[in-house]
């Protein structure tokens, strides 16, 4: 693996987690332990600060991740929609808790084997850092101890026996993507490069992801395994597909209102209030009413 400070502080400032964790000076003192030592391991260790810490920071880049792919497909009046450029008054994705709805799906609904899944998080996070871009100036820089083991707990969380959460995957597959589309967007507002995009900034990061680049395609195909290899480039064209129906899915559904108790909804879906849904209108009935014209069968010709 290479060691070199540079491209680990890239591969940190691409995933988001440099200005997340260490722009913040949220290392713990004393945190940091032996990189090979941890390496070793292969697996979270409760008793180390440092991964706790890691663990928790890549769960809010994962979902300041999904709350800027949420907008992108229906946008509102919240400052993600306000930073891609298409704030709306009405509200959107965020009045709607897409988000929730995406990390619930993505981590526990959505059958993605843990042999494609945990490849797929390990090539990118050896990956990211292959193609340079500048960091901002604003990025604390780490002495590189400290880089170095950051930079080893990220990649120990993502090579662990442990089932790595598909919206984590996601994340690191869209800011990937982001600073590859707009290297400046490694730094700015928010935590995530793909929430700092401006919304045609984001739709080139899916045509980029329907029409994969070689050099990603490769990445990903090389740490798959038997017959797995050679399919990275229909996986990404069918989760480009998948990310924005599953966004829209999750904003027009009654998921974030519904009372699974009383099989009713305790408010107005967000969705119903965009399309104009009345619930009081009855579209048909149970009962069967018959055939059309009194027909009785159907031959092809």
């Amino acid at each position: 693996m290479n060691t070199d400070p540079h491209d680990r502080r890239t591969f940190l400032a691409r995933i988001g987690l440099l200005g997340a964790v260490a722009g913040a000076g949220a290392l713990l003192p004393g945190a940091v332990a032996s990189p090979g030592a941890r390496a070793a391991s292969g697996a979270r260790a409760a008793s180390d600060p440092l991964l706790g810490l890691v663990n928790t920071a890549l769960a809010e880049l994962a979902r300041d991740t999904l709350n800027g792919l949420a907008v992108f497909v229906v946008p509102g009046p919240d400052a993600y929609s306000a930073a891609q450029g298409t704030r709306r008054d009405e509200p959107g994705a965020m009045e709607a808790n897409t988000p929730d709805f995406l990390i619930e799906s993505l981590d526990n609904y959505v059958p993605v084997p843990d042999q494609l899944a945990g490849p797929l998080a390990s090539a990118l996070a050896n990956g990211l850092a292959d193609v340079d871009v500048p960091l901002p100036d604003g990025l604390r820089p780490l002495p590189t101890g400290e880089l170095l083991d950051l930079d080893q707990a990220v990649r120990t969380l993502l090579r662990n026996d442990e089932t790595v959460p598909l919206s984590l995957v996601i994340a690191l597959l869209l800011n990937s993507l982001a600073t590859l589309v707009n290297p400046a967007a490694v730094g700015g507002a928010f935590l995530s490069p793909f929430a700092r995009l401006s919304f045609a900034e984001k739709a080139e990061a899916f045509r980029m992801m329907e029409e994969p680049a070689a050099g990603l395609v490769s990445a990903i195909d090389d740490e798959l395994s038997g017959p797995l290899q050679g399919t990275a480039s229909g996986l990404l064209e069918f989760i480009a597909g998948a990310l924005l129906e599953f966004s829209a899915f999750g904003t027009y559904c009654e998921w974030s209102t519904f009372d699974p108790a009383s099989l009713s909804v305790t408010s107005t879906p967000v969705g119903w209030r965009l399309s104009g849904y009345d619930p009081g209108v009855i579209d048909g009935w149970d009962e069967f009413q018959g055939y059309y014209q009194g027909r009785k069968e159907v031959s092809a010709r």
